[in-house]
């Protein structure tokens, strides 16, 4: 089986999930292609360097720097609606030159192959639409608009032939109402329930015993990234406390900073970033739903002091969900 797989590029959480997938068919045989854009393709080719790559249209967003960001989405939706146009047609590009039988779009939304071309050729083509979010909470002063966004986001799944939810069907789950509370009326017949998805597992430790630390893993839209960092920088200090801190800045140079008490990694591969995971005493991350899912597969959710992501609603609600 052909397959292609397309991440969003918002933090690194929509492609370090997709990575368990793309190793879980390359281990069955078949042949990946990865697309996507932004650093989520750059972590990407870095962890499958034999694999063929494509780049698609770019997503340029940016949270504002404030506790609210309805103004920063408000302007960015002509933006959206223009990059999901603009997925649909390099889509249909790549399958003019290519087949693929299986399209897997993790929150792209436009990255959907239209009826018209299915229709046309004899191979089949099937198109699966990954999120964990199909309940959209938006802000507190919004929320009276909350059905509205599922029924826009149920609108786009419904361009797909398949939905996939990487969570647990029995509820309440690793993102509660968010992977449940949809309209079963509209999207049931298509939804898969995959289970948790995580690039890490649990593994024997052979490592010796290190002093105490804490480690804070970052990612997500700037600005709110740099001034998470600037603020755990100027924690750490004033503590003499060992603290590791993960940028998640994959398009830099792998060059570590020590400095005192700190250091600072850009990125880290894989298996550098469970060994120090599972070494930390505490861990501080945002609490964006693959971060949820990869602590949970290594037994550290008790260990986690989370950090919503300041006005992302979604966030917010999965930090008070595992607090």
């Amino acid at each position: 089986m052909n397959i292609l797989i397309a991440p969003l590029n918002w933090g690194l959480g929509h492609a370090t999930r997709c990575a368990t997938l793309i190793r879980r068919y390359l281990n069955e045989g078949h042949q990946v292609v990865i697309a996507g854009d932004g650093d989520s393709l750059t972590w990407l080719k870095r962890e499958f360097p034999s694999l063929c790559s494509l780049t698609l249209p770019h997503l340029h967003l940016h949270y504002g720097r404030g506790k609210s960001q309805v103004c920063a989405m408000l302007r960015a939706l002509p933006q959206l609606i223009r990059w999901a146009i603009l997925d649909h047609v390099a889509l249909r590009d790549i399958l003019a030159i290519e087949h693929f039988d299986l399209v897997i779009s993790d929150n792209r939304f436009g990255f959907y192959p239209s009826s018209s071309f299915v229709r046309s050729h004899t191979q089949a083509i099937r198109s699966v639409y990954i999120t964990h979010q199909v309940h959209i909470r938006l802000p507190r002063s919004w929320r009276w608009l909350d059905d509205m966004a599922t029924r826009a986001h149920a609108w786009v799944i419904n361009r797909y032939d398949q939905l996939w939810i990487p969570d647990y069907a029995q509820y309440p789950s690793l993102a509660g109402e968010l992977s449940h509370g949809f309209h079963p009326n509209r999207i049931a017949a298509k939804v898969s329930y995959i289970g948790p998805l995580s690039r890490f597992s649990p593994s024997e430790d052979n490592q010796p015993a290190m002093p105490p630390y804490t480690v804070a893993v970052l990612s997500g839209l700037e600005p709110q990234r740099t001034l998470l960092e600037q603020q755990l920088l100027e924690r750490f200090r004033q503590s003499d406390e060992l603290f590791v801190l993960v940028q998640g800045l994959v398009g830099k140079p792998n060059t570590v900073i020590h400095s005192g008490n700190i250091t600072i990694h850009p990125w880290m591969n894989d298996c550098d970033l469970q060994a120090t995971l599972s070494h930390a005493t505490h861990i501080i991350a945002r609490s964006g739903y693959t971060t949820i899912m990869d602590l949970t597969a290594l037994g550290l959710m008790s260990r986690a002091e989370f950090y919503p992501t300041p006005g992302q609603p979604e966030q917010e609600y999965l930090s008070c969900l595992h607090s």
